[in-house]
């Protein structure tokens, strides 16, 4: 199962520049990398990066992040999966542009699914 991070650009290219992440802003205050499903992440986006430009996309294969992922209640009470560790570069299966649309909204990648 895949799960999905949205990066600001500034974030995404420090991830690439560093190899590591411990996550946004709101990441570090938590104490754990947010992440959503592919059914939570368009909801994620509408609520923390309304109208925001320049983002990045990454799928995650969530066997791989091992015992430090863990799926907590959070949003309605769904469970969300989170990191309690540094996210690596290299565990990012794949990105895409996280553009707008001509509503305002983000147009999520067909692939994704």
């Amino acid at each position: 199962m895949r799960i999905y991070k949205i990066f600001r650009a500034a974030e995404w290219a420090a991830l690439e520049r560093d190899g590591t992440t411990d996550g946004a802003p709101v990441d570090l205050a938590d104490g754990f990398i947010h992440f959503s499903t592919a059914a939570q992440v368009a909801e994620t986006a509408a609520k923390h990066f309304a109208g925001a430009e320049g983002l990045v996309l990454a799928a995650i294969e969530a066997d791989a992040l091992g015992g430090a992922l863990k799926w907590e209640p959070s949003r309605g009470g769904q469970l969300f999966p989170h990191l309690y560790r540094a996210l690596a570069l290299s565990e990012v299966a794949e990105t895409w542009p996280l553009p707008l649309d001509a509503d305002g909204r983000h147009a999520f990648p067909e692939a994704m699914a």
